[in-house]
């Protein structure tokens, strides 16, 4: 007999944020990052023979990203993703009936949309509510049963039911539950490091701005450190600019490069506008090499025209990825009908959505079309969160997930020293104490996830010894 998808109610959800400074500025688009805070969540859900479990997630709640309005505040982004951290609270807060894990998702999904629509909030702002929450009720669930993120997801304990809500009606007929019990999983993934636009390239062109705390602070040094053959080179959209620095970037990565992924972080404003830059990167003989190892372009279109607009000439010359404009579970199928063919996965956006559209992929492979997947970072922290999007993109079976909160921030600095700790003694493989600090760990370009099979959403008991007494204000 299937396992059987356990049905709970939702008690409780509270939210607390850490500051989070980093020691090296980060640039993508049009704005510099130097600072936000990270929000955990704690959620307490009761099953029906009234037992209790506890569980956890964390995110980064980066400014301009969601939302990219410039004449918002960094304090005013913030402010949207709290707003949108309670009204999911009270969608799943009020459910009246107990449910399995799916349903508490799929069933609040749609509302919770349109409550961020009436507070000026667009889905991918409204979704990062959902998406934090999901994981820390998932984490409880898999702690209350004693099993790891990959087992709940072969045994679908979330209850993930496709012909319920008719969320994902392209899939009806899909064999979801054969899909989720596939074999899959990987003892190691690379980390695709992002050379952001404020970036140092080489040493010398650090000058004032080395932060001279032992950590590579230039893309030649941490090659040197973490032994990189993955990259993630953000666009300005000013195609002169790009192509002189994509070309500094070339004579330091085109030796040992395995493979590149540019972003363009929406900074192009039409199609034409971005043709021009692909004109030029494809034309350019110094940039040959990096040409023939880029997989794709990710979402070079600002939001407002990148699905108003047909790109498969573009893409017939290289392959495009959606990642802001994959607002709604649907985002990705209206994409794949202008000609992009890859979307990416991250935590911020949920793991339900990831988990949709690998299935899309996966039926698409079956019917031969080619449409793929990509693991994609928000600067995620050493901790839950990070252990939670490695779980995830690991049993997606992607061979590299774009990482890069370990080179922007000062590891675990920040946190309490028997904190930091507790996490090294759960994944010592995951993370290394160096420089004062429990940090992750990168050997040889790869991150080795064999601790991530730990009870819980790869959390481990007692949400991995987090000192919530060290935090600020929960809310």
């Amino acid at each position: 007999m299937a396992p059987v998808a356990p049905r709970f109610h939702v008690d409780d959800l509270r939210f607390t944020e850490r500051a989070v400074r980093l020691r090296l500025p980060f640039r993508f688009g049009a704005v510099t990052v130097t600072a936000c805070p990270q929000v955990y969540v704690r959620a307490r859900i009761r099953f029906e023979d009234g037992r209790t479990s506890e569980g956890c997630a964390a995110e980064m709640m980066i400014p301009k990203w969601f939302d990219k309005d410039p004449s918002l505040s960094n304090e005013q982004n913030f402010e949207q993703l709290r707003q949108a951290l309670r009204n999911a609270r009270e969608a799943y807060t009020t459910t009246g009936a107990a449910q399995c894990a799916w349903d508490h998702f799929a069933e609040h999904y749609e509302d919770v949309l349109a409550m961020g629509w009436r507070q000026g909030l667009g889905p991918l702002v409204a979704s990062y509510g959902p998406a934090l929450i999901d994981r820390a009720v998932l984490d409880a669930v898999c702690l209350h049963l004693g099993c790891g993120f990959g087992d709940a997801m072969a045994r679908n304990l979330a209850g993930i039911d496709l012909s319920r809500h008719d969320l994902a009606p392209d899939l009806h007929g899909f064999d979801l539950d054969g899909f989720l019990a596939q074999p899959r999983g990987r003892p190691s993934i690379a980390a695709r490091h992002t050379v952001g636009l404020a970036d140092a390239i080489r040493d010398a062109d650090l000058g004032d701005a080395d932060p001279r705390d032992g950590l590579p602070a230039s893309l030649e040094a941490a090659i040197a450190r973490y032994g990189h053959r993955h990259f993630k080179l953000k666009l300005s959209g000013d195609t002169r600019a790009d192509i002189e620095r994509l070309t500094r970037i070339a004579d330091v990565i085109d030796a040992q490069a395995a493979l590149v992924t540019l972003d363009g972080n929406e900074q192009y404003a039409d199609v034409e506008a971005f043709s021009q830059f692909l004109d030029a990167f494809l034309a350019a003989p110094q940039l040959k090499t990096m040409a023939a190892k880029t997989a794709f372009i990710e979402q070079p279109i600002q939001r407002a025209q990148a699905l108003e607009r047909n790109v498969r000439a573009a893409a017939a010359r290289m392959p495009l990825l959606v990642d802001e404009s994959d607002a709604t579970l649907d985002s990705f199928l209206q994409a794949r009908a202008l000609g992009y063919t890859g979307v990416s996965s991250k935590s911020c956006k949920g793991f339900y959505k990831s988990i949709v559209n690998a299935a899309r992929c996966e039926q698409a492979r079956s019917r031969g079309e080619a449409l793929f997947l990509s693991g994609e970072d928000l600067t995620m922290q050493a901790g839950v969160g990070l252990q939670q999007d490695l779980a995830l993109v690991g049993w997606l079976g992607l061979d590299h997930v774009e990482r890069n909160g370990h080179h922007y921030v000062d590891g675990m600095a920040a946190l309490p020293v028997d904190e930091q700790r507790a996490f090294a003694a759960l994944h010592p493989a995951l993370y290394a104490e160096s420089d004062g600090a429990v940090r992750l760990r990168i050997v040889d370009g790869q991150i080795d996830l064999s601790s991530l099979g730990t009870t819980g959403f790869a959390t481990g008991e007692r949400g991995a010894g987090i000192r919530w007494d060290a935090m600020g204000t929960t809310y």
